[in-house]
């Protein structure tokens, strides 16, 4: 096991190290934030010192090679705009975000997984079908649209939900947090709804078709023989080897909901990571941008690393086939 996770580890610094690179690159080769940051009255000798103030001047490996080494030391520059570390930016939008992905996540498995179960043990039912053409209704609806009609429903027309903001938080660990208030739950369910649906619909499908496949198994049909209860297959048997399959999914897709919940951030003005990207994204502040996405590739190494140590843990097929290669 320990070589297993080490193996893990050595591959995952070099995703960081490689992506850091390409993010590095692609952002700072594009564009000139000067023509941002700058006033247009500004003269030649204003421009010229604002360069040489936020390092622009030097080659382009010049400042790659500033880069790492201040990466290394934890820190990935100062914001152009707001003049403050831009690890501190995007570490203090981050719980906003965090939480919005993990109750998203959570309302996607509560509904998915029991939905996908019993349209995987029904399939040709009336209620199996319903579920699975519902799961396609959840694919198709964009998440800006379904946000739009969840405000329009719940805050515009009943009144019973805010349409925006995050509300009251309390702090804990130093950070802020909402879903520790009953306003800030308030604030937070709309959005969460929104970044669920298309996630619970992914969960119902696969729950489903792992269903299905593994009531045939023989396993299945010896703990019947056995006498065991349909309760009990399902529960214990039946439901342990589909969430195989769902945990890489369910990780990969919280990962996916923390990267691209930057719609759902701006229709409901989530002050999250999102928000700050796409502010950064308008005023090319190069240093927010390159350290959202190295954040980012990092959360997605790190839920990977964590993926494959609980799914090594669930089949032990995994640490067998590692040790034999």
């Amino acid at each position: 096991m320990l070589a297993f996770l080490f193996r893990r580890i050595g591959q995952s610094v070099l995703v960081m190290a490689a992506m850091a690179t390409l993010v590095f690159l692609g952002v700072y080769a594009l564009g000139n934030p000067i023509d941002i940051l700058v006033s247009p009255e500004a003269d030649q000798i204003e421009r010229e010192q604002a360069i040489a103030r936020l390092g622009l001047d030097r080659p382009l490996w010049v400042q790659f090679l500033v880069f790492v080494k201040s990466a290394l030391a934890g820190d990935l520059g100062r914001s152009f705009v707001h003049g403050l570390p831009a690890i501190d930016l995007i570490l203090s939008r981050m719980p906003a975000t965090l939480e919005l992905a993990f109750v998203a996540l959570v309302i996607a498995i509560a509904l998915g997984l029991p939905l996908g179960m019993i349209a995987g043990l029904s399939p040709r039912s009336l209620v199996g079908r319903g579920i699975m053409a519902g799961s396609i209704l959840g694919f198709s609806l964009p998440n800006f649209w379904l946000g739009l009609m969840l405000i329009l429903a719940f805050a515009v027309e009943l009144k019973v939900l805010p349409a925006g903001g995050r509300g009251q938080t309390r702090e804990l660990l130093g950070l802020q947090w909402s879903f520790f208030t009953a306003d800030g739950l308030r604030h937070l369910l709309l959005p969460a709804l929104t970044l669920a649906i298309y996630k619970a619909s992914l969960v119902a499908r696969l729950a489903s078709a792992a269903t299905r496949e593994t009531l045939v198994q023989d396993f299945v049909r010896f703990a019947r023989a056995k006498g065991l209860t349909p309760a009990r297959i399902v529960g214990v048997h039946v439901l342990k080897t589909i969430l195989i399959p769902l945990v890489t999914v369910i990780g990969l897709e919280f990962g996916s909901m923390i990267a691209f919940a930057v719609v759902t951030e701006t229709v409901f003005a989530w002050p999250g990571m999102g928000k700050l990207l796409i502010d950064s994204i308008y005023r090319l502040d190069r240093p927010v941008i390159v350290a959202y996405l190295i954040v980012i590739v990092a959360t997605f190494v790190v839920i990977n690393l964590v993926v494959d140590v609980v799914y090594s843990l669930l089949d032990p097929r995994i640490r067998l086939s590692e040790r034999k290669t």
